[in-house]
């Protein structure tokens, strides 16, 4: 009584000798044609660059700097002086002026932008200066993204001349 009740509960496909033969394999059909650029295309962020608000001066240029989202909010509120600061879902960015990657090498994870061009992920600006200049300054950037991520600052130091 058990075999049978337990061959009922097996699907008409297990019950039958014939099912047990071994199935002809089958080749999967392959990728579509651009399907795997698709693929790639998804993981793959556009750029932007970051857009100054009207009426803020960018004569030194402008470069960007961002960290991870879980140092934003400690940066930005250890910082003595903030000029416009972008966020998105990831990263929070900072404008600099050009050339602020200059004889520095930002720790890891920070990220240098060059131009102010990031990826894509729709950053929207967070805080807006109070004077007219974009910029936060650069070196107490530096110094805390070093603090946050455990790394040494350093610097090259200016070659020291002697008069005598």
């Amino acid at each position: 009584m058990l075999r049978s009740m337990a061959i009922r509960m097996l699907p008409r496909s297990f019950r039958t000798p014939e099912a047990a033969s071994v199935p002809v394999p089958r080749r999967s059909p392959g990728p579509l044609p651009g399907a795997r650029d698709r693929i790639r295309g998804a993981h793959r962020l556009g750029a932007t660059r970051l857009t100054v608000p009207v009426g803020l001066h960018t004569g030194l240029g402008c470069d960007a700097v961002g960290v991870p989202a879980r140092f934003g909010f400690k940066i930005l509120s250890r910082l003595p002086a903030k000029g416009c600061v972008y966020a998105d879902s990831e990263w929070w960015w900072w404008l600099v002026p050009g050339g602020s990657d200059h004889d520095l090498t930002w720790p890891l994870p920070a990220c240098y932008a060059p131009g102010a061009e990031i990826p894509d992920r729709g950053p929207r600006l967070i805080h807006h200066p109070d004077g007219t200049s974009p910029y936060t300054p650069p070196i107490p950037l530096y110094l805390l993204a070093c603090q946050l991520t455990g790394t040494t600052p350093s610097w090259p130091a200016p070659p020291v001349g002697s008069t005598l």
